[in-house]
């Protein structure tokens, strides 16, 4: 199934239940975070090296697909009802990303970062502060 297929099946699936009142893009928007939300709650607690394994578990591997569907389902919804065509808004995004952010020249890590200089000690005893001596 593509965009374009899944849009209209949608728009069907919400015309069929006499949905399309409840869908205002303020419900959507409500409804796709609340679903991102979900997702979240999935990660919240693992590891970053138990998050890059997670579709291995077998009960969390089919909530997470689960969550990741009902957040593509309301985001592609949201933008039907909108009008707005997403493959074309995201490669209007990439687009001005890759002017914001050009690639690294060359390709690979950057150098480190300098050292900031540390401030001098202080010379000659401490005259404290008003939380006592320093």
């Amino acid at each position: 199934m593509d965009l374009t297929r899944l849009e209209a099946r949608l728009r069907s699936f919400a015309a069929l239940r006499d949905w399309e009142k409840f869908h205002t893009p303020k419900n959507l928007v409500m409804a796709l975070g609340g679903e991102v939300g979900e997702l979240t709650a999935l990660f919240q607690w693992l590891t970053p090296e138990q998050a890059a394994v997670a579709m291995n578990d077998v009960e969390l591997s089919a909530n997470i697909l689960d969550e990741l569907a009902d957040v593509l389902i309301y985001l592609v919804r949201l933008a039907d009802v909108l009008g707005v065509d997403l493959l074309t808004a995201a490669e209007a995004k990439i687009e001005r990303n890759e002017v914001r952010f050009p690639p690294l020249s060359p390709p690979g890590p950057r150098p480190a970062a300098p050292v900031a200089p540390q401030p001098a000690p202080p010379l000659g005893p401490s005259l404290g502060s008003a939380f006592g001596p320093a």
